[in-house]
């Protein structure tokens, strides 16, 4: 993502200039309440904790709630003390830079949190950083209990000096619906609390330093349709809780240290588009047959579990499926050519660092969306049958390398990656069968048809004309 100096003339300053001149909240009333003093000083001093170079109060003097940054926003709220009364708060604070189209308010090198983040935005429903700490340690301060009753997301994104107890940052903020903090710094397992987060829609925790077992229940979280928590340090079992959840679409545990076996309640997430359990260390169970109960899933990544076992007849009813990672598991036996016929829209297939044998299956031509086929490093053997049309669609994306026993016909396009010089080496070409030669004399008797060559036939002549000339 492109960064630009701060006073250069198309800045993130300049950019935060020009977007709040356009920047108004428009409240549909004739006289608009004003942004108590008290908080709008609070969001002064958050901006300044965030990046003290710019002057946020000399920039937005007026009303906050009139003409603000970029990220901050406002709404109104009925005052149950007074008759048709209004106030207005800040509901929404976004900051870090991430697009001409989102110029939140840029951090900087030494951004901080001040404490008053967590204190004086009861209202608060949307809390977003971006990229803000990413050089100086920065710690998450105590949170009060009294602080995110309002808040619905909460969003730390790649700031990887933010540290802290992920209990300490999710705190009880009881109307949460999404939380996504990945690529930061938090550490510790994730709290009990979060099984009593029954509107959550999204937990991503991904890109951490969190450890332990998830011992936690999922059984209260109904609405959750998205839980990611790859590239961490959990480990054991997988507990069968997680297949109680019924609406999810996204479930990724990649990079982990999860063991014992798949759980089988997987099975009940029947609106499951995405399973990501790669890199892991589920064991000696075999490609989970309940895979073909799940007709909506769109991918399937299992690469870098030894499940072993052979690669099941489950193809038929997932036709919709895109991608399918089985790299580096052990397999063993054939590649079934029931994949070629039922996976129609299928883009990826990975199969490569496993012990297959046999051939290619010439139904893979079928598979007119592929873009990659990886089948290195086995022991398939024998002519590769894909037509010539379709190896030159797929170009070098269909990788066989490492499979020494298959070759293919002269002039069959195809190349792998290869330690030699130029980087690329042609797959060998199959030995073309002996044909006898075709100028025969067949000498047929009664009972023997004898075949003599035609130039054993001359020579014969020759010697007989020489004796009896």
């Amino acid at each position: 993502m492109a960064r630009f100096p701060l006073f250069h003339p198309f800045s993130k300053f300049t950019l935060l200039f020009l977007a709040t001149l356009l920047s108004t909240v428009v409240i549909s009333h004739q006289q608009q309440p004003l942004l108590s003093s008290t908080e709008q000083d609070a969001v002064y001093q958050v901006l300044d904790s965030i990046n003290s170079a710019i002057p946020w109060r000399s920039l937005f003097p007026d009303d906050l709630c009139s003409s603000a940054p970029h990220g901050v926003v406002c709404d109104l709220f009925s005052n149950p003390d007074v008759s048709f009364a209004e106030t207005a708060h800040v509901t929404e604070l976004s900051f870090g830079y991430v697009s001409d189209y989102t110029p939140n308010p840029p951090c900087s090198p030494n951004s901080t949190i001040d404490p008053l983040l967590f204190t004086s935005f009861k209202y608060l429903r949307k809390l977003f950083f971006y990229q803000c700490f990413t050089e100086m340690r920065v710690s998450v301060p105590e949170i009060p209990p009294s602080f995110g009753s309002s808040l619905e997301e909460l969003v730390f994104v790649d700031n990887p000096s933010l540290v802290g107890s992920i209990g300490g940052i999710l705190g009880n903020f009881t109307n949460l619906r999404r939380v996504v903090l990945t690529g930061n710094g938090f550490y510790g397992n994730i709290p009990d609390g979060v099984a009593h987060l029954v509107n959550l829609e999204e937990l991503t925790l991904s890109r951490n330093q969190l450890r332990g077992e998830i011992s936690l229940s999922f059984a209260k979280l109904k609405k959750l349709k998205v839980l990611d928590l790859g590239y961490n340090g959990f480990a054991g079992n997988v507990t069968e809780s997680v297949g109680n959840l019924s609406e999810l679409l996204k479930l990724d545990l990649s990079s982990n240290g999860f063991s014992g076996k798949i759980p089988e309640s997987f099975k009940n997430m029947q609106r499951l588009e995405l399973l990501d359990l790669s890199l892991n260390q589920f064991s000696n169970s075999g490609i989970p047959l309940f895979l073909a109960e799940m007709p909506q899933l769109k991918q399937v990544h299992l690469s870098g579990n030894l499940l072993g076992g052979k690669i099941p007849e489950i193809w038929k009813n997932l036709g919709g499926i895109l991608g399918i990672g089985l790299s580096d598991m052990g397999l063993v036996g054939e590649i079934p050519a029931s994949m070629g016929v039922h996976l129609k829209n299928l883009r990826y297939l990975g199969l490569d660092n496993n012990k297959l044998e046999g051939t290619v299956p010439e139904e893979f031509g079928f598979l007119e969306s592929v873009n990659e086929i990886n089948l290195e490093n086995n022991s398939l053997s024998g002519k590769v049958s894909l037509s010539r049309s379709f190896s030159a669609k797929i170009g070098h994306k269909l990788k066989l390398a490492g499979n020494p026993q298959l070759c293919v016909d002269d002039g069959f396009i195809f190349f792998s990656k290869t330690k030699s010089a130029a980087g690329l080496e042609q797959l060998k070409v199959c030995r073309k069968p002996h044909k006898p030669n075709p100028a025969l004399l067949s000498v047929v008797s009664s009972s023997v048809q004898v075949v003599v060559p035609s130039k054993l036939l001359f020579a014969t002549w020759v010697l007989f004309m020489l004796i009896f000339a």
